[in-house]
């Protein structure tokens, strides 16, 4: 899975946790939670979906790594 497919995944979750936002006009170092008005537990819905969708474990001490777009594409390139 290259860096675009990642980033669709991304924002086709995101749209389903946030409907009322475009998620791509996030910038690479912006708050998601903050950008996109998600709660507590909205976030994890999505760190959830992202950890089914793609396979990959996201245990809960490296949720601060997904905190920002870059910061999740970085911890998630790694990763698959």
């Amino acid at each position: 899975m290259n860096k675009e497919e990642i980033q669709k995944t991304i924002f086709q979750l995101l749209k389903r946790i946030a409907p009322e936002h475009d998620p791509s006009t996030l910038m690479p170092d912006e708050n998601i939670r903050e950008a996109l008005n998600i709660d507590s537990f909205d976030a994890l819905q999505f760190i959830v979906a992202i950890s089914e969708k793609l396979k990959v474990d996201i245990p809960e001490e490296d949720y601060g790594k997904t905190a920002t777009l870059k910061s999740l594409m970085a911890y998630l390139e790694k990763k698959i």
